[in-house]
């Protein structure tokens, strides 16, 4: 399998030191460990050929995202530190749904982020770096190749058109889906344990991408606001967006055959390729979830997927056992190979 990933010290300059949440202040989760730890267990398969990223045009990334907001992004930080900042920038006040964008960047935080998501020194690099990778995945499909890994880190399913959150900056499978879809119909699903409320709204009135997740209850969980079965597409994407909240303490039996469920769905669509938000966070002992799945659970996930036959990109998302990470990801892309 060709596995896609840039440098690690230019991936791992993304590194916040601290999250705001309700409970205070924690170290951040989605910390440069875990892009190592998953390249290193892929380094020892027999089936992993890993590929360096080509550097896309920015124009990519403006087919997905808007101008003013990746300019936001690419800016913030410098224009935190040349207005005397220091360290992680962090919102403390949010625009909600009305208001303007200040001109300065590193005053928008709270106007581009739906909650406390920091960007630091290196975040524009790292995330502009992931972006690159998915993207050299898409045409590497797109060339031929039946699947292809993109390790992303930081992840990107949370990134709307036009915010950032839940650690998420560029939506990567987003860009990749855009991508597949000049060839015809695209099916993304997200197996990630949040739902990807970014992914939904970029694709929500569009009828050639169906978007698909499986994640924990909104009504309780991150991102609280988006994810219920309801939500089904607006306009010519009507019926092709399908969620499917699942409870605290979900197993492999009570996941696979929602999952089984849920492929129907993909396979009734007929798409030309499949993109896949390939979270972690559904392991029994991650930090971050409450689902109860097994590596073997998460194998048979990705054995069910390659069971679709379809040309397959992966994106990294979310996985925060840093000690488990790297065996789930062989585990998840084992089949297919």
């Amino acid at each position: 399998m060709r596995i896609v990933c840039t440098d690690a010290a230019l991936q791992n300059a993304h590194a916040p030191v601290t999250e705001f949440s309700c409970a205070g202040l924690l170290p951040y989760p989605e910390c440069p460990p875990r892009y190592d730890a998953i390249r290193a267990a892929l380094a020892t398969t027999s089936w992993a050929e890993f590929v360096s990223p080509v550097q896309q045009g920015d124009d990519r990334l403006r087919r997905v995202h808007d101008d003013d907001y990746l300019d936001f992004l690419s800016t913030a930080h410098a224009s935190w530190v040349g207005r005397g900042g220091s360290g992680d920038l962090v919102a403390s006040l949010f625009a909600g749904f009305d208001g303007r964008a200040p001109a300065e960047p590193s005053a928008a935080m709270g106007f581009y982020g739906f909650d406390t998501t920091p960007i630091a020194a290196g975040t524009w690099a790292a995330t502009r770096a992931a972006a690159d990778a998915a993207l050299t995945a898409a045409d590497l499909v797109r060339e031929g190749t039946s699947a292809a890994y993109a390790l992303c880190r930081p992840p990107g399913h949370h990134a709307t058109r036009n915010h950032f959150g839940g650690y998420c900056y560029l939506n990567h499978a987003a860009l990749v889906a855009q991508r597949l879809a000049e060839s015809g119909p695209v099916a993304i699903i997200d197996i990630d344990y949040h739902h990807g409320n970014g992914t939904q709204q970029i694709f929500y009135h569009r009828g050639d991408v169906l978007f698909v997740s499986l994640h924990a209850d909104p009504e309780w969980e991150y991102p609280l606001f988006w994810g219920r079965s309801d939500e089904t597409g607006a306009s010519a994407g009507m019926g092709c967006n399908l969620n499917v909240p699942l409870a605290a303490g979900t197993d492999d039996p009570v996941y696979l055959q929602h999952l089984e469920q849920a492929l129907q769905r993909i396979q009734s669509f007929a798409p030309q390729h499949l993109v896949v938000s390939a979270g972690f966070d559904t392991w029994l002992d991650d930090p971050l979830g409450s689902f109860h799945l097994t590596g073997d659970g998460i194998g048979a996930i990705g054995a069910l997927l390659a069971q679709l036959n379809l040309p397959t990109v992966i994106v990294q998302e979310g996985g925060y056992d840093v000690a488990a990470l790297g065996d789930l990801a062989v585990r998840f892309l084992e089949p297919f190979c």
